[in-house]
Parts: C-alpha cells; sequence; structure tokens
C-alpha cells in the first residue's frame, strides 16, 4: 500500500512561517513519501527476485529508515502547528508536563534548550510507553536515536530547512514563533 502525501495547505498564513517557507517545506516533504514510496517498491521488487542477501538489499532497507522516519516526523511537526491557543494547564497534558517537569515552565525552557541546541535535527517530547513519563529528546537524524517504546508528542524540527529562509541563524526567533502556534489539543491527543 503506497503511502499518499497529506494537504497541510491550512498552514499558510499561521504568523511567524512564510507562505514560501511552508511551501519549500511541504515539497521536501513530500519528497519523504515520494521516496519511502521507491524504497518500498523496490525493497518488495528486490525481494521477490530473491536478492534479499545483496549488499544493495541491506543499504536500501537502511535507508528505509531515513525516508519513512522524514515522512512521518514531518506530518506529526505539521499536525502539532497551527493552535490559536494557549496549553489548558488544568487538561490531561498540562498535568502530565507538571507531573514530569514539576512545572510547565521547566518543560518549557528545558525543550526550548533542546531546541537551540547547536546541530540539525529534531527537538521532540515523548512519552515513555512504560511509565508515562514524558521526557525531551534530541534527535540529530531521522532514522536514529528515537527512544525504544516511547510516543513522539510534540514535534519541532531544528533543521535549517525549517526556519533559515525566514529568521536566517536566529533559530531562537524561530522557536518563540513555533511556541505561538502549537496545536495544543493536537500534541494532547497523542498522550497514551
Amino acid at each position: 500500500m503506497a503511502y499518499s502525501a497529506k494537504d497541510y495547505g491550512r498552514l499558510i498564513g499561521i504568523k511567524g512561517l512564510s507562505e514560501q517557507l511552508l511551501k519549500n517545506h511541504f515539497t521536501l516533504y513530500q519528497g519523504y513519501v515520494a521516496n519511502t514510496n521507491k524504497v518500498i517498491d523496490t525493497l518488495n521488487a528486490m525481494f521477490k527476485e530473491g536478492k534479499s542477501a545483496a549488499p544493495e538489499y541491506a543499504e536500501l532497507k537502511r535507508r528505509l529508515g531515513w525516508e519513512f522516519n522524514g515522512m512521518r516526523l514531518h506530518e506529526l511537526y505539521f499536525e502539532n502547528l497551527g493552535g490559536k491557543e494557549p496549553i489548558d494547564r488544568g487538561g490531561r497534558l498540562g498535568k502530565k508536563l507538571v507531573e514530569s517537569f514539576g512545572s510547565i515552565e521547566n518543560w518549557e525552557k528545558e525543550f526550548r534548550t533542546v531546541g537551540a541546541m547547536r546541530g540539525i535535527g529534531w527537538a521532540i517530547l515523548y512519552q515513555d510507553n512504560t511509565n508515562g513519563n514524558l521526557i525531551n529528546f534530541w534527535i540529530n537524524e531521522h532514522d536514529a536515536g528515537h527512544p525504544s517504546g516511547c510516543t513522539p508528542v510534540l514535534i519541532m524540527d531544528v533543521f535549517e530547512h525549517a526556519f533559515m529562509l525566514d529568521y536566517g541563524l536566529k533559530r531562537a526567533d524561530y522557536i518563540e514563533a513555533f511556541f505561538k502556534k502549537i496545536d495544543w489539543s493536537s500534541v494532547g491527543s497523542r498522550l497514551k
């Protein structure tokens, strides 16, 4: 079953991210979807032809993690954008952040710090499925460093393509704009 790129055109016009930046970002995401499908099709064909022991098969299998996670992380990122309301401090997510970090402010400060770290990648708030705790992680690459048994709850893309067109090297300004446009209901719906 082939994956289809989702339409995130509803984000055009949100304050803090220009139309050009978003359109470029959507095009990048669509490339991950297309490449995920291509890699899966090629792997399936190679397997049917008995070529699963070939080094090319192994490399494509490794590449699938990059393309698939690039697709999925962008979907989660776009889906947690576009909000207009502040976090519901008394809601499930607000309470969970306080339980895990002592306060929402402590969590936000740490998450912003993670997002501002040098390098390319993702700042992701995960929920540990074994105990329900929330943990902020830095993920360098799409296909490496994700904590096993955890669910991504809030995703912030901090690869340069997510902010440089609008903010240049001012990542902190991008992070500020990101926080103003989080769709907290979408984020909260990801809790287990």
